[in-house]
């Protein structure tokens, strides 16, 4: 594993940050709704908000929810939008307000 890889203590931390819309929730399952566009947008800002993270490490925390693809886009918004950056090591930073 990378050294800017998360470990499993991390994922778990972050993926619990995500706030998805409740269907159901019993003792043993917990269904929600997948985000739409705008929903992954604001939720890849807040990730990024915690640290810089390259595409690779937001799939990560976000497997089972979002496509690499669908968060490619919601990166390429928040690029256009310049609320994020790339640096120079191919990471993504939360502008400052």
């Amino acid at each position: 594993m990378k050294a800017n890889s998360f470990d499993q203590n991390q994922v778990q931390e972050l993926s619990r940050r995500i706030r998805l819309r409740i269907l159901h929730e019993d003792d043993e399952v917990i269904l929600v709704t997948a985000p739409n566009d705008e929903e992954l947008t604001i939720i890849v800002k807040e990730l990024l908000s915690y640290r810089s993270m390259n595409l690779k490490e937001i799939h990560q925390i976000l497997s089972g929810i979002a496509s690499e693809d669908k968060i490619r886009k919601a990166l390429n918004t928040l690029l256009e939008r310049s609320e994020v950056y790339l640096d120079n090591d191919g990471k993504y930073v939360a502008s400052s307000v």
